[in-house]
């Protein structure tokens, strides 16, 4: 399982995932499931991706592989003209991996399903952010809809709609997605530390702070244990007969 975050901002976009893979309790794995295309001053891309290993990667490979060799692959994340049609071809791109997949012949018990966020900003064009289904269509983030999960997400959700807002800083935000994250992490043993984040700030169309937490970083341990004593200070300031 994966838990995976998209938040976009009035000054940008922030970006969270975990790492975790797994086959089963006694197979567990870590890959990253942010990836990023950047040229500076012309567009920066991010990509987070929940659901069958093998079909995620397989995806990012492919639009890797065709900014390498161009000439010969159209059409090319790093020169779509805009980030609806980078949505497009992220889009396209899943349906016809799990669509190749799936016609396969032999399938195992997992499915080839694949979630995708991408966000970003492509020169001349607004910041965007786009959730990609496994059937290759996609929904925008817009005022009413700001935020995007993918995975394991029942945990973490309620403490984003209580506490977003638009116009908090990337440090705040960044505090949400720790409890956020925190909860998920507690709450499901199939999503993991380490975890990654990055930041992308409107118009300026480069990559901008990036950072992978371990379970020993010193403010994400602050911030889990101050969340967990918050909680049970409230609980236990309740009036006996509203405890049970």
């Amino acid at each position: 399982m994966t838990y995976c975050v998209g938040l976009r901002l009035n000054r940008g976009l922030v970006f969270m995932s975990d790492t975790r893979t797994n086959a089963g309790v006694d197979n567990i794995s870590t890959f990253r499931k942010m990836y990023t295309w950047s040229k500076p001053g012309e567009r920066l891309i991010t990509l987070l991706s929940a659901g069958n290993l093998a079909t995620t990667q397989t995806v990012v490979s492919m639009l890797e592989e065709h900014t390498k060799a161009a000439e010969d692959r159209h059409p090319d994340i790093m020169e779509v003209p805009s980030m609806f049609g980078v949505a497009r071809l992220v889009g396209e791109t899943v349906r016809d991996v799990i669509k190749t997949a799936s016609d396969g012949g032999y399938q195992s018990e997992s499915t080839f399903s694949a979630t995708f966020i991408l966000g970003g900003q492509v020169a001349g064009g607004a910041m965007r952010m786009f959730l990609i289904y496994p059937e290759g269509n996609f929904i925008e983030a817009t005022d009413d809809n700001p935020f995007f999960q993918i995975g394991e997400h029942k945990y973490g959700k309620p403490i984003l709609v209580r506490a977003y807002d638009p116009e908090m800083s990337f440090e705040m935000a960044t505090k949400l997605l720790y409890v956020s994250f925190d909860s998920t992490l507690k709450s499901n043993l199939s999503v993991g530390l380490p975890l990654d984040l990055q930041y992308y700030e409107r118009d300026s169309l480069t990559k901008g702070y990036e950072k992978r937490i371990q379970s020993t970083d010193p403010y994400y341990r602050k911030i889990s244990d101050g969340w967990s004593d918050a909680l049970r200070s409230a609980f236990n300031s309740l009036p006996d007969f509203e405890r049970d």
